[in-house]
C-alpha cells in the first residue's frame, strides 16, 4: 500500500523543511539542551537545500537523485529517532525528535516506487 509518490514527496519537503526550522522557536525547544533548537533549524536548512538540489518537478537545480533523497531522509529519521537518547532530550524536546523521526519513517517507508518505461 505504496502511495506516496515522487510528486507527493516533492509538495511536502518545502512546508516540512520550513516547519523544522521555525516549529522549534514556536514551540519553545531547548529546555533540556539548547541543541534540541539548534539540531531541527540545522536540519530544516539542510533540507531546504536538498529539496532544492533535488532530480523532481520542485528541484531548482536537480543534481541529487531521488535516489540519494531519500536514503537521506531515511537517515535523518533514524537520527531524529536516536537523538533524544543520544543527547539527553527530555520532555517536548524528546517527543518533537520521536515524533518526526517516526514521521518521515512513515513517508519513506510508504514511498510508491518509480515504474521504468
Amino acid at each position: 500500500m505504496r502511495f506516496v509518490t515522487k510528486r507527493i514527496h516533492a509538495f511536502l519537503d518545502y512546508p516540512v523543511a520550513i516547519a523544522l526550522i521555525a516549529l522549534p522557536f514556536l514551540l519553545g525547544l531547548g529546555s533540556s539542551s539548547p541543541l534540541a533548537l539548534q539540531l531541527s533549524v540545522a536540519t530544516g536548512i539542510a533540507a531546504l537545500l536538498l529539496t532544492v538540489l533535488t532530480d523532481h518537478h520542485l528541484g531548482v537545480f536537480p543534481v541529487i537523485s531521488y535516489k540519494i533523497h531519500l536514503i537521506v531522509d531515511f537517515l535523518v529519521a533514524i537520527v531524529f529517532i536516536a537523538a533524544p537518547f543520544i543527547f539527553s532530550f527530555e520532555g517536548l524536546d524528546a517527543y518533537y525528535y520521536w515524533i518526526n523521526g517516526i514521521a518521515v519513517l512513515i513517508v519513506v517507508s510508504l514511498h510508491k516506487p518509480e515504474v521504468a518505461i
